[in-house]
């Protein structure tokens, strides 16, 4: 199967199937952690590789990175 470049993501067949029995408070809920997850994981890695930065110039590339860079 051929990726379209234009797409960003592609959810797996079973992972929409789960998704379908969820109710829309339940899909919201795992989005958003999934957000969170994703926020934490970038202020651990930014952190880590930039140790001479302050913690607002880490959340200020993190903020930047979630926005895709539209700050």
């Amino acid at each position: 199967m051929r990726l379209d470049p234009r797409q960003v993501e592609i959810v797996d067949d079973r992972v929409a199937e789960v998704l379908r029995t969820k109710t829309p408070a339940e899909r919201l809920r795992i989005g958003f952690n999934i957000w969170i997850s994703a926020r934490r994981l970038l202020l651990a890695h930014i952190g880590h590789i930039h140790p001479e930065w302050s913690q607002k110039e880490v959340n200020d590339e993190v903020v930047g990175r979630l926005l895709h860079g539209s700050l």
